[in-house]
């Protein structure tokens, strides 16, 4: 009898035990879920922390760039501006010959397209600089030699210089007038686009017919819109 309750009171410790050692283990992971739970949270705000610090820097770069090209291209507008209304004043009250001189050989005139109210001095040397400041001769002779006369512009997809020349249709009216004001009249023959290493709307021209050529690029496939026009008689 004894030896039957010993060995029930036994059995029962022993399954007290193991319930007391299930709960510690039990207790034990619980603790441990909950610091692994904690330090994922933390490890987890730190990323989301760094990851809007890093948007918010992204965001105010953007903003500097973008103000800074815009504004950049807002002041090479007025240098262009300045060059026609200094060119201009010279033309009206300078009597210095070198000067005008100088102005001219820097100038090859001034380009008026009324359908998209363009309104440039045209330069008469082409480089990256210049065309920043202004649309630039870059082929052909003068406005009275039966020759194709090319001008370049940039396209900045604004308003400002070529951006809108693709707008421009057959029989639409382009002026140009030179260093002494005479006016010439062109009208659009055609537009298209070709690739950027073809210099075929350069050197194809009727040699009979005073030509003029605008070029432009066209930023989303990286090809050149062209547009042609030939002089016709003021009426």
């Amino acid at each position: 009898m004894n030896q039957i309750l010993i060995t029930n009171l036994n059995d029962r410790n022993n399954e007290n035990l193991n319930n007391t050692n299930t709960e510690n283990e039990f207790r034990d992971n619980n603790i441990i879920d909950n610091e692994n739970n904690i330090f994922f949270k933390k490890k987890s705000n730190i990323f989301f922390k760094i990851q809007f610090t890093l948007s918010i820097i992204t965001v105010i770069s953007i903003i500097c760039f973008s103000s800074y090209y815009f504004y950049s291209l807002k002041t090479k507008e007025k240098m262009s501006e300045n060059i026609l209304g200094n060119y201009n004043i010279y033309k009206l009250y300078s009597n210095n010959n070198q000067e005008k001189e100088i102005i001219e050989n820097n100038l090859f005139g001034i380009i008026e397209i009324p359908k998209i109210n363009l309104y440039y001095p045209v330069l008469s040397n082409i480089s990256e600089e210049n065309l920043k400041v202004s649309p630039c001769k870059f082929y052909g002779g003068s406005l009275n030699e039966n020759t194709n006369i090319c001008i370049a512009g940039h396209n900045y997809n604004n308003d400002m210089f070529f951006s809108k020349i693709n707008l421009l249709n057959p029989d639409d009216e382009i002026f140009i007038y030179d260093n002494i004001g005479v006016k010439y009249k062109y009208k659009v023959t055609e537009k298209y686009e070709v690739e950027e290493n073809d210099l075929s709307p350069i050197y194809n021209y009727d040699n009979s017919q005073k030509t003029l050529t605008l070029v432009t690029c066209n930023n989303f496939n990286n090809n050149r819109f062209i547009i042609k026009s030939i002089q016709i008689n003021l009426e």
